[in-house]
């Protein structure tokens, strides 16, 4: 009988369409935690199918803890930077991930929600109010900036990239560019968009917001040269991977004003908010940084749809058919 592993509790009718497999045995981890390594090792050990959480590292450990009959590896992610590719290939081991349209909606929606916020300082107002200091309306408390007619700059186009770029334009009237490794002149027809080198990206826009994947070449790829470059009132987004931004650049810059803001729903060192938590200058210090516990896709219909489909890989892939979203 195929035995399945849930690293975390998911969605419960993803659970309910596993168990309704015949023959199938599914073993969820309890707690509604990060599962410790060693009781990942153990829980894993004669699994045919594993569906790991981002925060799961799945490496030479991993598989030979799980042992030669592991089949499928359905990463409970649409990123899949925890997983070793290569040796996963070299044991036969498929593995899949959870790019639904629904997720992307999902991130794009709370990176133009970070936007609003911050441009409208409303993170500050509500810490004002809550600490009851405010005394009646003033004509120049927390005065921010209106979206209408600035410059959007995002860094990678795809789904979200674009789909941030559709609300940006439709719903807020702003300008356009972005920066990838290929031009795609249909995206520019639509959007009225410009295509522009990173660095002149960064020198134009407004707010810059991040949609690239966590590659070596992609590490980084915002340190202290690229904050030099910013406009002093810009904002900058992050809803891709934290370690795209090098945390040490981004903390210099927000003490020295170098930019206006930031708003991170992942993190350099997650799960945790700082690298070094002896930082005086940490995060969570900064009244214009807002932080999120990377829950830009925590919402029931991207996340139903997420385990939905790591689900029916691991269905296909038991059956002995491709699987639905194999990871690439």
């Amino acid at each position: 009988m195929p035995r399945i592993f849930i690293a975390r509790p998911i969605p419960e009718p993803a659970i309910s369409l596993l168990k309704k497999q015949k023959g199938f045995v599914v073993d969820v981890y309890e707690k509604d935690e990060i599962i410790p390594r060693k009781e990942l090792l153990k829980r894993i050990k004669g699994a045919d199918a594993v569906l790991p959480i981002l925060t799961d590292r799945v490496d030479k450990e991993f598989f030979d803890a799980a042992g030669p009959q592991l089949k499928i590896v359905a990463n409970y992610a649409v990123g899949f930077d925890n997983i070793d590719l290569k040796e996963a290939k070299k044991r036969g081991v498929v593995v899949t991930n959870t790019p639904v349209i629904e997720a992307a909606e999902s991130v794009a929606e709370h990176a133009i929600g970070m936007m609003i916020a911050l441009a409208h300082r409303m993170v500050e107002g509500d810490a004002f109010a809550r600490e009851k200091k405010y005394r009646g309306w003033s004509p120049n408390h927390f005065m921010g900036f209106d979206l209408k007619g600035k410059t959007l700059g995002l860094v990678g186009l795809g789904r979200i990239g674009k789909l941030v770029a559709r609300h940006a334009l439709l719903g807020f009237g702003m300008k356009i560019t972005y920066t990838d490794l290929t031009r795609d002149t249909d995206f520019e027809t639509v959007f009225h968009a410009k295509f522009l080198s990173k660095e002149e990206l960064l020198k134009n826009a407004d707010i810059i917001s991040l949609h690239v994947p966590l590659l070596a070449s992609t590490k980084y790829l915002i340190d202290t040269a690229e904050f030099s470059l910013m406009k002093k009132s810009a904002l900058i987004i992050n809803t891709s991977r934290g370690p795209i931004i090098r945390e040490k650049a981004l903390l210099r810059a927000l003490r020295t004003k170098r930019i206006a803001g930031a708003g991170l729903d992942v993190f350099e060192c997650e799960p945790a908010i700082d690298c070094d938590l002896t930082d005086k200058l940490e995060l969570k210090s900064f009244s214009n940084v807002l932080l999120t516990p990377h829950t830009a896709s925590a919402t029931l219909e991207a996340r139903s749809a997420m385990s939905k489909l790591a689900a029916a890989n691991i269905i296909a892939v038991l059956a002995g058919k491709p699987p639905v979203s194999p990871a690439k």
